[in-house]
């Protein structure tokens, strides 16, 4: 069973990319996050890797289909973290270094390519391409968790994006920022992280990226904990409510029977006498049953039962 990320990655890639500009917005994110530059016998390429066999055919089938980019599977390594084989693809010709330089990846130069950093703004010309951007990025480099439907799980939301340089990811919290999306950024090893953690920001995220399916998910994951939340935040109180009820009666029976064992019930003003006998018939009946079996308000009766208290005291 495909977990959350992996359904965001297939829904993702079930809904394809119509526009140029997209794609070349989408292949510029990929290779941000899951790519590197790599020069061969003088020529520029880019090497990409990836542990899954479809997102290899998306890359493949766009890349030659649309740009007559060719890639090429140049290795297979068994990653032990994960338990799953990572597929590496390259490809370097004469023609590739154009290719990088429409991704905004490479620019050209007097002394021939060089590379850049950070996110070019005429990748986003328009929404379609801010939202083909994000995609590119989580499919290259993004994942993302959610608590389990067990309301005992303490695995909180979590979505993030692993990008190979700091300047590129500082480019993307500003996008997200553009987005109303605020992003936190941070190292790990040699990578740059940013990631966001509010349930409310990575419903705003799966919907920028068109993934309804997702989206849906979310929704009705995060109505059920806020309705587990909400039972066991009932059910924590009713606890509450009866165990003040049970000290409260206790206290209120042990002061009558101080009373009736030494000057007895009868000498009690007519008022509390008739508290005091409508407590011990019905020992498990709260303040404000009490009060309305009596006909008086709650108050009324803590000022009576105060009253028997203070008697008690002062006989014992």
């Amino acid at each position: 069973m495909a977990n959350f990320t992996e359904e965001i990655k297939n829904e993702i890639m079930d809904n394809g990319l119509e526009w140029e500009c997209c794609k070349l917005a989408f292949l510029s994110a990929f290779i941000r996050t899951s790519g590197s530059i790599i020069s061969k016998n003088g020529n520029f390429g880019f090497e990409i890797v990836t542990e899954n066999e479809r997102t290899a055919e998306f890359l493949c089938d766009m890349l030659e289909n649309d740009f007559s980019v060719p890639l090429d599977r140049v290795g297979v390594e068994f990653d032990k973290f994960t338990g799953r084989d990572k597929l590496t693809f390259a490809c370097v010709d004469k023609n590739t270094a154009d290719f990088l330089v429409r991704l905004k990846i490479l620019k050209r130069n007097s002394d021939g390519f060089s590379l850049t950093f950070g996110i070019d703004d005429s990748l986003l010309a328009g929404d379609c391409c801010i939202a083909a951007y994000l995609k590119g990025a989580f499919l290259g480099g993004g994942s993302c968790t959610l608590p389990d439907e067990s309301s005992y799980s303490r695995t909180g939301y979590h979505f993030e994006v692993v990008f190979s340089n700091k300047i590129t990811a500082g480019d993307f919290c500003d996008l997200l920022c553009s987005l109303d999306v605020l992003a936190k950024l941070v190292a790990r090893k040699e990578s740059a992280v940013v990631y966001v953690k509010s349930k409310e920001v990575i419903s705003d995220l799966l919907n920028a990226m068109g993934t309804e399916k997702c989206l849906q998910k979310l929704n009705r994951l995060v109505e059920l904990k806020d309705f587990t939340n909400n039972v066991n935040r009932v059910s924590n109180c009713s606890v509450s409510n009866i165990d003040k009820t049970v000290t409260a009666s206790v206290n209120q029976i042990g002061a009558i029977e101080t009373i009736r064992q030494t000057i007895g019930l009868k000498n009690l003003t007519p008022l509390l006498f008739e508290v005091a006998e409508a407590r011990l018939a019905d020992p498990n009946a709260s303040m404000q049953q009490l009060a309305d079996r009596l006909g008086i308000s709650k108050s009324c009766l803590n000022h009576r039962m105060r009253k028997i208290a203070q008697i008690a005291n002062q006989l014992s």
